[in-house]
């Protein structure tokens, strides 16, 4: 592949402390710009305004930083009206041990946001809406493994909420199946304990037209370690942020995304790690493909380190491939360092076709040309997928890519 790099955006912020941002705050009951304070943008990602209430949010133009790269009219349902939050079906397909526990409680349930609270509009209406939570608990010292199918959503707009708690010093993995007909806007929160480590691979595989905004809000205790993996492989509008709080001492975080963009798609993502402990540890790393005509990708990297955090190691990367003419990856890695005291700190970007010199090495050897294409394709998405670190889950994307390749050669011969 022959990349070409975006610029980085990299700042060095000084600002008033987080006490005197707080009090600030407070004079202000709704968000009225760009930074939310009424004033000008605000320069660090952690100034942006919060709330759980929708109305305390301006209505969504489309100029705001968090939207400008998203297609907002086929959201409208989710940004600002009325949702259903009942309960929806859901499926445990697998459960390996009695150490996690999935139930439904109220929106009243005292966890219930202790993780994060809502950056924007469509988070906070979802926040606003739902009536129960489905929490999932993982407690034992053994790792436990559950996988959770969604696939009943329906084409009512409607809101979701999701906990998953990983208890001091356990072990769990837990796989999300997105599948079938959505319209859905959720928030999922995931809290680390102290000495925890767990796995969550959320996967998207909607049918086409299926629109979903989600956002993972994660914290962090002492020495936990999260790998949390997102895999986004069909749907009209697919949009997850995922928001990483590394609040313990020594805490580390692994971010891992995986994506396939076909003609008419708009898969986005977006990522923030929020270095505030000291020697916390964080490694993003986001890959996509993307086919046919107006295939459409984003991904959006920020990462703040806090004078809190003494000692952090930090890198990011995102590396797209273009496939075919018509599509289009808008790739923006941004870092904000705030103390000197660090161990390391980096980013990278990349979009690009394919390189011609590793089509003809393969050609040369008696590959045709479709099955040398799909053997680049796998290879460049294979280096994220291997890191998932769960075998079965592993050969699934490797399957699902393999037929993506297959159905985009199919339609170029037809």
């Amino acid at each position: 592949m022959s990349p070409s790099s975006t610029t980085p955006e990299v700042s060095v912020i000084h600002r008033p402390s987080d006490s005197a941002a707080l009090d600030h705050s407070k004079l202000m009951s709704k968000q009225h710009s760009d930074g939310g304070w009424g004033l000008v943008p605000i320069q660090s990602r952690a100034g942006r305004f919060t709330s759980y209430d929708v109305a305390d949010f301006e209505t969504v133009t489309g100029f705001e930083s968090e939207w400008k790269y998203t297609p907002i009219r086929e959201l409208s349902a989710l940004l600002g009206g009325a949702l259903d939050g009942g309960r929806y079906d859901y499926e445990v397909e697998s459960v390996t041990s009695d150490d996690i526990h999935v139930e439904w409680v109220p929106r009243s349930d005292s966890r219930i946001g202790t993780v994060g609270t809502p950056e924007e509009r469509g988070s906070a209406n979802a926040w606003s809406a739902f009536e129960d939570a489905l929490v999932v608990t993982v407690s034992g010292d053994e790792v436990a493994e559950a996988t959770i199918g969604r696939s009943n959503f329906g084409s009512t707009p409607r809101a979701a909420h999701l906990f998953l708690d990983a208890k001091p010093n356990s072990r769990g993995i837990v796989v999300l199946n997105n599948a079938g007909g959505a319209h859905v806007s959720e928030n999922v929160e995931i809290r680390v304990g102290d000495g925890a480590s767990l796995t969550v691979v959320s996967v998207q595989e909607w049918d086409p037209g299926a629109i979903h905004l989600a956002t993972h809000f994660t914290r962090l205790g002492r020495d936990s370690h999260l790998r949390h993996v997102v895999v986004s492989l069909s749907g009209s509008v697919v949009r997850v942020n995922t928001i990483a709080h590394l609040a313990g001492e020594g805490s580390d975080v692994e971010l891992f995304g995986v994506y396939f963009a076909d003609a008419g798609e708009h898969l986005e993502h977006q990522t923030f790690v929020n270095h505030d402990a000291p020697h916390s540890k964080s490694r993003v790393s986001y890959r996509g493909a993307l086919q046919g005509e107006n295939a459409r990708a984003v991904w959006i990297g920020d990462v703040l380190i806090r004078p809190t955090a003494p000692g952090t190691d930090s890198y990011e990367e995102n590396r797209n491939l273009l496939l075919t003419d018509g599509t289009r990856a808008d790739s923006v890695p941004n870092l904000e360092i705030e103390t000197g005291e660090i161990a390391g700190a980096g980013h990278a970007s990349a979009s690009g076709r394919f390189d011609d010199e590793q089509l003809f090495y393969l050609s040369s050897r008696g590959i045709p040309e479709d099955e040398a294409r799909r053997l680049v394709v796998r290879g460049f998405l294979s280096a994220i997928i291997h890191r998932i670190g769960i075998p079965a889950v592993e050969e699934r994307l490797e399957h699902a890519i393999e037929a993506e390749l297959r159905f985009a050669a199919e339609e170029a011969a037809s």
